[in-house]
């Protein structure tokens, strides 16, 4: 029985595309690509944005070398005036770098051997650098009137920038090449390069070329940037999203479903439409609703099997109690004696039904706990034979045995005790319906990788409609004359319980002559030959 389970919308599988290139299942794969893709789409935007960052600086340190460089070139080849000491015509130089110099994207300053500033791009092209004044502060007690004050913040970062370019010139009259950053006044992004002015040996100058365009640049990379972070929230968003509805929910739902089969009594698990996903959760689902089903079909055999047991133990228990009432009203030997007889019999069917139900309820357990051995089918069934043969009563029917004369034994693998149950159940089901001083027969053979254990009997034969109901439990069915209370109807249910545990099957049919008539039964037990 499926519990009212009221289910939603079916959940779709993943469907999304996810190949299998990625190690692990379907759902785990499209947890990691969701999960990884929002990530990866902002660490991918930040390397572009640094990469670019980064080789802007140094494409703007290049340009300004090899601008410098040219720059530097012609200054000491026509503005280097005076022999054998060489000195820089300051003059002619400014005109040099007013020509070579690009005041709209950065500044060049030119500086002679003593450090002093003797030419500026900004003053070439009589550029004035407007700036907003610090607010009025004010005046300390006791100072002149009229003092200006400088603005302390302003100031330090001036004194700062001055003293870094100070230095930049300085390392430059020393013959060296300078490339660097620094922040200007402003707090911009500088990128400057130095370069002294030599004339073989001797320096007659240092070249400051600067760029300052920078941060603009940067900043329309940052702005770029913001797309990427939109994208990445969008996707983090709809990954939480396709999570929740593909994992949580239907992981939820499948927690209220087993809360409701415990709370409720249901006996099975029902979500036809998360089972019928192909991921994990599907195979969960799947495995559940296969659980309960059976567990759900346990109990029902486990209800039936009480129900017939207690109808199987009520009817001797009902003749004993009707034997033993008349009992005490019959006085004459003859039936007193059949009486007394009825109670044995009914004694001993008693004892046979409890001892075959005991037997059959912890089959499943003992099937469980025994381990597989290979066993010589040959050598097994000529020894249940033997025994037979060996307490043989007079009138009963006699067991014979027939196995192949090869020269390599029939081997299978499983527990010997219970195979060994299987053929006695079926040895003794032919001879309760042989005729007296019959004859019932157990053939060995073996092909196609199977072992196939017969038993036939020359009784009446099976009804064609009962060849699977002697199998049920409990089932009892006998031909007339046959004697009653024989039989518990639990031994052929059993055989074939063992044989499907051992990996094969237990059939029943009939024999027939040439005219179509019954023979008498056959029992066909097929086992798998054990792999050499």
């Amino acid at each position: 029985m499926a519990s009212d389970i009221d289910t939603a919308n079916p959940d779709r599988s993943d469907g999304f595309g996810v190949s299998n290139w990625l190690p692990g299942s379907r759902l785990g794969r499209l947890i990691i690509v969701l999960n990884t893709l929002g990530l990866a789409i902002v660490i991918g935007g930040a390397l572009v944005l640094n990469e670019l960052r980064q080789g802007l600086v140094n494409a703007r340190m290049d340009s300004l070398t090899t601008q410098g460089e040219l720059i530097t070139t012609i200054i000491d080849q026509a503005a280097t005036v005076g022999e054998p000491v060489p000195a820089m015509d300051a003059g002619y130089a400014s005109q040099i770098l007013q020509l070579l110099s690009n005041p709209k994207t950065q500044r060049a300053r030119l500086f002679d051997r003593d450090g002093r500033l003797i030419a500026d791009s900004d003053w070439v092209v009589d550029r004035v650098e407007s700036k907003a004044l610090p607010a009025a502060r004010q005046r300390v007690a006791g100072a002149p009137v009229g003092a200006l004050e400088k603005a302390g913040p302003q100031a330090s970062r001036a004194a700062r920038v001055a003293t870094s370019l100070k230095e930049e010139v300085a390392r430059a009259l020393a013959g060296r090449h300078v490339a660097d950053t620094r922040r200007a006044e402003d707090g911009r992004l500088v990128v400057s390069v130095s370069m002294p002015i030599q004339h073989v040996q001797a320096v007659l100058g240092v070249l400051t070329l600067e760029a300052n365009d920078v941060d603009q640049i940067i900043a329309r990379q940052r702005a770029a940037l913001i797309p990427f972070i939109l994208l990445s929230i969008f996707v983090t968003a709809a990954s939480s999203i396709m999570l929740n509805t593909l994992i949580a929910r239907p992981v939820r739902r499948l927690s209220r479903a087993a809360d409701w089969v415990r709370l409720s009594r249901a006996r099975a698990i029902s979500l036809p439409d998360i089972a019928r996903r192909n991921d994990e959760l599907g195979d969960l689902t799947r495995a559940l609703e296969a659980m309960t089903d059976a567990q759900s079909e346990r109990m029902d055999a486990i209800e039936r099997f009480a129900a017939d047991v207690a109808h199987e133990i009520k009817n001797p228990l009902t003749s004993m109690r009707s034997a033993v009432e008349t009992l005490d009203l019959v006085r004459d030997g003859p039936p007193r004696d059949r009486l007394l007889g009825i109670i044995k019999q009914d004694v001993q069917r008693l004892d046979r039904l409890v001892t075959d139900i005991s037997n059959a309820s912890r089959l499943d357990a003992e099937l469980s706990r025994e381990d597989a051995h290979p066993i010589d089918l040959g050598r097994l069934l000529t020894d249940i034979v033997q025994a037979y043969q060996d307490s043989l009563r007079v009138g009963e029917a006699r067991p014979s045995v027939m196995v192949p004369d090869g020269l390599e034994p029939v081997m299978v693998s499983g527990a010997e005790g219970s195979l060994g149950q299987v053929f006695r159940n079926l040895i003794d089901n032919a001879k309760s319906f042989s005729a007296t001083d019959g004859e019932v027969r157990v053939t060995l053979e073996a092909a196609r990788g199977e072992a196939f254990i017969t038993v036939d009997d020359d009784g009446p034969g099976i009804p064609p409609d009962n060849l699977e109901t002697i199998f049920q439990r409990f089932y009892t069915s006998r031909p007339k004359g046959s004697a009653f209370g024989g039989n518990s109807g639990l031994g052929l249910s059993i055989a074939r319980q063992i044989v499907e545990a051992q990996g094969g099957n237990l059939t029943a049919s009939n024999r027939m002559d040439a005219t179509g008539a019954i023979q008498g039964a056959r029992f066909t037990a097929c086992l798998p030959l054990l792999r050499r």
